[in-house]
């Protein structure tokens, strides 16, 4: 049983993105280039050795750069934005084709004419010692590119980190209306992966499940954007355990990490589920609490998500919050977008509970997609008080200030 009925032919798919791609060029990279002041944007990139921007910046069905692909962006007067490729093969009604191999066989050359053409007073290129979305320029191309331009030109370049994220992270309407949907299929997946449709406790393993998971997205025809893990704690089994036990058995906590991707837009979900002994009907109470607890943390989490504040800010009043109450957390969010662990602002990582330099600075933005993802330690007094960590991963919306799930989040466990 497909957990994912709705997916377009990939004809349609591709009608769909490019008609994202226009309305983004329009709306989004105008009001992107003048927040940061640049002129003209350049995207220059080998074919296999992608800028991490370039494809989505590319028309379907394009799959690669083609050899060298160079894209040009220019502001008007007027505040829009013209498009330009120097490209051997072009893509017709999204860039003005603007080189012409016959006649300058020089791909550099035709581009510095370009740029003396349109003037621009100031160039932004990726290269970034911060975001790796930013820093897409290879060594080689910026070399290139500074053999062909006078001083003067040179001098008004510099590094277009921001405009890349901010381009990468900000969401259309239109992406906001599909991405609940991808939402509550990453959900449906993990319901039907802890159920006896799949697991059969003494018998199924975490590495059944996760190929499983695996398999079923496959099938469905969406693509895994990173291999899916299944992990037990249990009674006597700590989640710290090096080498733990693997076959599924009752008395199992278990927890999932799972995401894909759907029309060039990523899930990321975490969630547990309880294989009950014989002659129970429910999780252990200790378990529950351990779950509200978490549960507890995204409230916080979502409540400090505040458009401006920076990543850093986010994780530093959550974790004031929540430790106020009595939880024990750790906080490790990141945007969602084209890529899993997206452009935008990190709020911590699991091992940089103090803050992220640089990447933790940037600020939260609005219409943006989040993973909220975090754990929350308890001790649990059926398994002898061993702690228990409940590692939560939900998908969230921050949309006119305002941050909340796109399909709900989970409040209690699947149930085995």
């Amino acid at each position: 049983m497909s957990f994912f009925k709705d997916i377009l032919p990939l004809r349609e798919q591709a009608e769909m993105r490019n008609i994202w791609l226009r309305k983004r060029f329009d709306t989004i990279l105008p009001d992107l280039m003048a927040r940061e002041n640049v002129d003209m944007w350049l995207v220059i990139c080998r074919e296999y050795n992608e800028d991490p921007v370039i494809m989505s910046l590319l028309p379907e069905p394009a799959m690669t750069a083609r050899r060298r692909t160079v894209l040009v962006f220019c502001r008007s007067g007027d505040g829009s934005v013209d498009r330009f490729a120097l490209d051997r093969y072009g893509y017709p009604g999204f860039y003005k084709p603007a080189w012409e191999p016959e006649k300058e066989p020089d791909q550099y050359k035709a581009l510095a004419d370009l740029i003396e053409e349109l003037d621009p007073k100031s160039i932004g290129v990726n290269y970034s010692s911060i975001f790796a979305f930013g820093d897409g320029l290879s060594h080689t191309e910026y070399s290139s590119l500074l053999g062909v331009l006078p001083s003067h030109r040179m001098a008004t370049v510099h590094g277009a980190e921001r405009l890349v994220v901010g381009w990468l992270e900000s969401r259309l309407p239109e992406e906001m209306e599909i991405y609940p949907k991808l939402v509550a299929a990453g959900h449906e997946l993990i319901r039907q992966a802890f159920s006896r449709q799949v697991i059969t406790p003494g018998e199924t393993t975490t590495a059944d499940v996760v190929w499983w998971m695996r398999q079923s997205i496959r099938d469905a025809g969406l693509a895994a954007w990173f291999q899916p893990s299944v992990e037990i704690q249990a009674a006597g089994q700590s989640y710290a355990v090096m080498a733990p036990r693997t076959t599924i058995m009752p008395g199992d906590l278990l927890h999932c990490d799972v995401g894909f991707h759907y029309l060039g837009l990523a899930t990321d979900q975490q969630q547990h589920a309880y294989v009950l002994q014989d002659g129970e009907t429910d999780a252990p109470a200790g378990l529950k609490a351990a779950l509200k607890a978490a549960n507890r943390l995204q409230d916080i989490h979502l409540e400090n998500m505040v458009v401006g504040a920076s990543g850093n800010d986010v994780l530093s009043h959550t974790r004031k919050k929540s430790v106020e109450e009595g939880i024990n957390p750790q906080v490790y969010s990141h945007p969602l977008g084209y890529h899993g662990h997206g452009a935008g602002a990190t709020i911590g990582l699991w091992d940089q509970q103090g803050g992220v330099a640089g990447r933790g600075d940037y600020p939260v933005q609005d219409n943006t997609v989040w993973s909220i993802e975090l754990n929350a330690k308890k001790p649990v007094a059926e398994w002898d008080g061993q702690d228990v960590r409940i590692a939560l991963e939900e998908d969230a919306v921050l949309q006119n200030g305002a941050c909340s799930w796109l399909d709900g989040r989970q409040e209690a466990f699947h149930l085995i």
